[in-house]
């Protein structure tokens, strides 16, 4: 009997419940247990050409390969035997139905079913649906006699094999060259599967399923390539264990690369299989120092404690007894919070005790960031940026991890908590801890804690309707408060009692009044007064130990406080001068913005804060002056008055230009200058030197804002006398020029490349870079830790990139520049103070091969700087770097090869030469 059938026309069965033998009721729900346990996901096919020939009476399914050889495999003896009906079952017992769905299938050519040999063939883009399973093949043939269901695919007119099994169940896909499965002892055969397994793939010539949660695979090849086809490397399993999900057992395996086998190999392996996060060991890195012996260095265990922390314990070790421990925590929760945290401690030796140059040192250094989702808390905010410990710590550190942060002169933290009141007014209160560090100098200021508050601006007597016109309904106040434990110590006294010692605090209120108002209709006038309170829980005492001859400071506890205040006005305008050219010319217009101000500022003196004392020196007994507020950290209360006139013009330069592309209308806008601002004032009350020095700003932004200026300078009206004193003498009327030039500054960042934007590395080695007080590009060098995948691992998927207007080559690259050079000559000393220019750069010479460079080079000490050569090549699944810092204090190569997935990544090999070994 045969049935034609349309194409792309569903027919569907519907299942009674009592007949239980029915070919449908067994095909369906063997399959829905077959795709529920076998958990492979869709991969690439092994090469084509294998199928599955018509099935003989004697039960054998023979493979036809591409060498035209055929493997006969006996289905009853590995699928086991068919299960007999238990015929004691009748009607009359009602069984519960085993499918209430209903089975809907297809075929484009013909649907036939043979009832002299008790099997259904469908052919051509066959499927059957049932719930949510979806199989589909080229040809689907269900034999019930025997329990057994066949699917494979079909040869089109080229003689390709198309139309390959797809058995879908929800996300779980398989793609076998073809299968059979037995209904009743839910055994199964596939054939040239392709599995995935996490970031691994199983490419399987054989694979038995026993039962759900157990495979037995011959000849399969694991490996973490994309190309399935033609893996660049895999390991050769002759005969293992997959329990999906979970791991591979193997037996005898080596490691092949295209196809060539190495002595890469063990006589079993374990490969784990886990969608989790689990626990396991990091393996460390060897190698050799010349000073402190041979090491192992990274190596550690990883903790994964929960879905939202983990924890890495890393270690280093070397022969001399050196060590180094590395606490890496990162945590993380969706919509509210995510940060890590860091702590690495380093127990140095140098040489071997009883030698004159053995020595022993510890450093440490602790990291923590920490940043609050916007959404998590409207009102309040928590964040944290901390890098503190040992000054040398990145200088010394004998990890190479942190070679680029050896050029770092400064260590920062900050931590801080803010929330707001809403309201009318609102208002602000912050808490927050800061830290500085000299690394130079090893000098530390600290606030523990700071104390900020504040109400926002307040307008008396603004109308009900909250409009705000003329002097009187703009005037407006705030207030603030600021409260501080401030301590200044040293790299030697961090962490002990003695820092505290000479700790500071103190608190400042401030109330600013101020209005606004405009004249003549383009003039603008603000006036203001500031009233400010300051509070210090410690004053001191002077006098004069006339036994001794020396001044006695004693220090007073108690609260006290002193007042101030301050009266300020301006008035300022903004003037618009445009300078056309011709429409037909390149540049058409010229755009001057000039905002000149004028400001008028009284200090009055408070000398009631001040006393006296006599004193015996040189010319006599004398009367010495001091404030008990010396100590204050806000500083201490004017004492002479000042009355002076501010002075400045800010200027802004634009130019309109024919914009190359002819469809574009308007003329393109770009800026010449952003900025170029002049300032001084006049102190109408002083008594000489008058005049402050004039002081000179601007920046701008040049080839397509690639490139940053910014540049300053001093100029002095008054002149030096032979002591190079400043003397109430102009220095024009002393022979000079009508300015003197005091210092100058120029600063330029230049930053160019083939594509948009910026080549840089992975989010997290940014990360890490500016957390330990580095650049964010990569002026300073990259870390030489390649097997680290946080810092190393980059985005495959690489865009097409186009020709750049500046360089007009398809080969990627990038370069950066940043120059810097101060002048001094505030005393005749006419000399260059720092002149130095910082460059990097990264060229990918294919699509697999870049190289990249950075260094820097100080004119004034004739001398270059950390320099480091960087060379990469993407071999697919491998990746190699190698790193060489040439000449210097951090002399030193590194080279790297390893595996990219993260699974496999203790497969590596890697090679270095060390700071303190010659090259």
């Amino acid at each position: 009997m045969s049935i034609q059938k349309p194409s792309h026309t569903f027919t569907k069965i519907h299942l009674k419940p009592l007949r239980t033998n029915s070919l449908y009721i067994l095909f369906s729900l063997s399959f829905t247990v077959f795709i529920n346990t076998f958990g492979f996901a869709q991969g690439d096919l092994p090469k084509d050409g294998t199928s599955i020939s018509p099935i003989e009476d004697k039960q054998t399914l023979v493979t036809k390969q591409k060498d035209s050889s055929t493997v006969d495999v006996n289905v009853k003896e590995l699928l086991g035997p068919k299960t007999e009906t238990d015929s004691t079952i009748t009607d009359s017992i009602k069984p519960k139905p085993l499918l209430s769905s209903t089975i809907s299938y297809k075929a484009t050519d013909y649907m036939s079913y043979k009832q002299k040999e008790g099997k259904m063939y469908l052919y051509n883009e066959a499927q059957i649906l049932y719930e949510d399973m979806d199989i589909s093949a080229g040809v689907i043939i269900l034999d019930y006699n025997n329990d057994l269901v066949y699917a494979k695919g079909i040869k089109d007119s080229l003689g390709e094999y198309t139309q390959k099994p797809v058995f879908k169940q929800g996300e779980n896909v398989i793609e076998p060259d073809s299968i059979v499965f037995n209904t009743q002892t839910r055994k199964g055969l596939i054939y040239n599967s392709v599995t995935e397994q996490q970031q691994g793939r199983l490419i399987t010539e054989t694979t038995k399923r026993v039962n759900d949660s157990v495979y037995y695979l011959r000849n399969s090849k694991f490996t973490t390539s994309d190309n399935v086809e033609d893996p660049e490397y895999y390991f050769l399993i002759r005969k293992g264990k997959l329990v999906p999900n979970k791991k591979v057992i193997t037996g005898l395996t080596n490691l092949f690369i295209y196809d060539v086998p190495t002595p890469i190999g063990l006589p079993f392996a374990f490969f784990p299989l886990s969608k989790k996060r689990t626990s396991g060991i990091i393996f460390p890195s060897f190698g050799e120092d010349g000073n402190r012996g041979y090491f192992l260095q990274n190596g550690g265990y990883y903790f994964p404690i929960s879905d939202h922390v983990d924890l890495a314990i890393l270690g280093d070790y070397y022969t001399n007894g050196s060590y180094g421990l590395r606490l890496e925590n990162k945590y993380a929760k969706r919509y509210k919070y995510n940060g890590n945290l860091g702590f690495r401690y380093e127990n140095l030796i140098t040489s071997e005790r009883g030698f004159p140059d053995y020595a022993k040192t510890t450093i440490y250094n602790l990291r923590w960031s920490h940043s609050q989702d916007a959404k998590a808390s409207p009102n309040s905010r928590f964040a944290a940026s901390v890098n503190l410990g040992s000054s040398n710590y990145y200088t010394q550190s004998i990890n190479q991890l942190n070679l680029p942060n050896t050029q770092n002169n400064t260590l920062s933290s900050s931590v801080s908590y803010s929330k707001t009141f809403q309201g009318e007014p609102q208002a602000n209160i912050s808490l927050a801890a800061t830290h500085s560090q000299n690394t130079q100098t090893e000098s530390i200021n600290m606030t523990l804690p700071t104390f900020q508050g504040s109400l926002s601006r307040i307008f008396p007597f603004a109308g009900k309707d909250g409009t705000k016109k003329g002097v009187i309904q703009n005037i407006n106040f705030q207030y603030s408060v600021r409260a501080e434990n401030r301590i200044v110590t040293t790299d030697s006294l961090f962490f002990k009692k003695e820092m505290f010692n000479d700790a500071k605090v103190g608190a400042q209120h401030t109330i600013p009044i101020s209005t606004n108002f405009k004249i003549f209709d383009h003039f603008s006038v603000t006036a203001s007064t500031n009233f400010q309170e300051t509070w210090a829980i410690k004053t001191i005492e002077k006098n004069y130990d006339f036994d001794n001859e020396e001044i006695v400071t004693r220090e007073v506890n108690g609260f006290d406080a002193f007042r101030t205040y301050n009266f300020s006005t301006s008035i300022g305008t903004t003037l618009y001068g445009i300078f056309n050219f011709n429409k037909d010319k390149k540049l058409q217009a010229i755009r001057h913005v000039i905002r000149p101000s004028l400001n008028y500022n009284i200090n009055p003196s408070f000398d009631n804060y001040y006393d006296e004392f006599e004193v015996i020196d040189a010319n006599g007994t004398t009367k010495s002056e001091y404030t008990r507020f010396e100590n204050s950290i806000f500083g201490t209360p004017n004492k002479t008055f000042s009355s002076s006139v501010g002075i400045a013009v800010s200027n802004n330069f634009e130019a309109k230009i024919k914009d190359s592309d002819s469809t574009k209308l308007e003329p393109k806008k770009i800026k010449l200058l952003n900025n170029l601002n002049f300032s001084t004032s006049y102190n109408v009350a002083g008594d000489s030197l008058k005049w402050s020095p004039l002081r000179i700003s601007g920046g701008t932004q040049l080839l397509d804002n690639k490139m940053n200026i910014n540049f300053g300078a001093n100029l002095d009206p008054y002149a030096l006398n032979s002591n190079n004193k400043k003397i109430n003498t102009f220095n024009i009327n002393n022979g000079g020029s009508l300015f003197r030039l005091t210092s100058a500054n120029l600063t330029m960042s230049y930053s160019l490349s083939s594509k948009s934007g910026n080549t840089k590395n992975d989010e997290d080695a940014v990360d890490d870079r500016l957390l330990s007080g580095g650049r964010e590009d990569d002026l300073f060098g990259v870390s030489q830790d390649f097997a680290n995948q946080q810092l190393n691992q980059r985005d495959e998927d690489k865009e097409e990139r186009e020709p750049d207007e500046f360089y007009n080559n398809k080969i990627p690259w990038s370069l950066r520049f940043a120059y810097a050079v101060n002048y001094a000559n505030s005393t005749r000393q006419n000399e260059i103070s720092s002149h130095s220019l910082m460059f990097s750069g990264d060229i990918e010479l294919t699509p697999k091969w870049s190289i990249g460079g950075s260094s820097s080079y100080d004119f004034k000490n004739k001398g270059f700087g950390l320099t480091q050569l960087r060379f990469e090549r993407d071999l697919l699944s491998w990746r190699m770097n190698f790193s060489w810092v040439p000449f210097g204090t951090y002399n030193s190569w590194n080279f790297f090869i390893g595996i990219k997935s993260s699974i496999l990544k203790d497969l590596k090999y890697e090679q270095r030469r060390k700071p303190d070994e010659s090259l």
